[in-house]
């Protein structure tokens, strides 16, 4: 499979890298890079071994998938040039075109490319940059199934994946799996300031707060039983963990994350909505 990037950036990487040792690309000739910057394109031929070039040309469009990893504010512009290229091609050898901008919608997109509907919108989190990433993913209605499973293998390379079928739900997909580690680190700061304020030093803190939510992360991602009975067999009545547990309830915690989260689902919208004006 034939894979074009538009864009050279951290997620283009953690994707290239990905399909690289996954053997999913087939090879790193099979894999190029846009990106108008010399040192960007020098570094990824020099990690990766993938041909780059400065512009978008007929040459770069003779693939199977063309993923944007342009930034959304960026994106309008980027796909300028694109539009004509495309229709100048046999519908036979038209990309499948997968976006990886955060709160561009479909109908945005294809409107910018002059109609195009072989399009997947998606929202990989950052810890795709380790391949340890959540990818939610919306298809056009045009798109095959043939052409989800291309742009499954390509998002798989960084991590699990996650079909919606309404691309409201590409919202919420950001509220929770694409800001959702920035709530995990949040909640990370709070456990190793509380440590270090138990008299543990900066590493021994990081160390302690790090590595409980590893351990407790791959307990719940490994067990078949839901994360609150998970919860309830570390909550001995009367215990330490239930005094903690007592104070969260009591302060609210619980409402107040599910209120995060619908605040990042509403601004997501309006995002969305800026960006798609006219």
């Amino acid at each position: 499979m034939k894979v074009t990037f538009l864009g050279g950036g951290n997620m283009a990487n953690a994707l290239i890298s990905g399909l690289l040792k996954q053997d999913a690309a087939g090879k790193a000739a099979d894999i190029c890079v846009i990106d108008p910057v010399a040192e960007a394109r020098t570094q990824l031929t020099a990690t990766f071994g993938v041909r780059c070039f400065p512009a978008v040309t007929a040459e770069t469009l003779a693939c199977d998938v063309l993923v944007l990893a342009v930034k959304p504010q960026q994106m309008r512009e980027a796909l300028a040039p694109i539009s004509s290229l495309l229709t100048a091609l046999q519908p036979s050898h038209q990309p499948l075109i997968v976006s990886i901008a955060a709160g561009t919608r479909a109908a945005d997109l294809s409107r910018w490319l002059g109609g195009y509907t072989r399009l997947v919108r998606t929202m990989p989190n950052t810890p795709a940059l380790i391949g340890a990433g959540i990818t939610g993913l919306y298809a056009h209605p045009a798109v095959t199934a043939e052409e989800r499973q291309k742009a499954e293998t390509v998002l798989r390379a960084a991590g699990k994946t996650l079909w919606v079928e309404d691309e409201k739900m590409m919202d919420a997909v950001t509220a929770i799996s694409g800001s959702g580690p920035a709530y995990v680190f949040y909640f990370i700061e709070a456990m190793a300031e509380a440590a270090r304020g138990m008299g543990f030093s900066e590493e021994q803190a990081k160390l302690l707060s790090v590595e409980t939510f590893v351990g407790a992360s791959a307990l719940a991602a490994g067990s078949a039983e839901d994360v609150a009975t998970l919860r309830q067999r570390v909550t001995s009545k009367g215990g330490t963990t239930e005094a903690a547990l007592n104070t969260l309830e009591n302060d609210a915690v619980k409402a107040a994350i599910i209120r995060a989260a619908q605040a990042a689902a509403l601004r997501g919208q309006e995002l969305g909505d800026m960006l798609g004006k006219d």
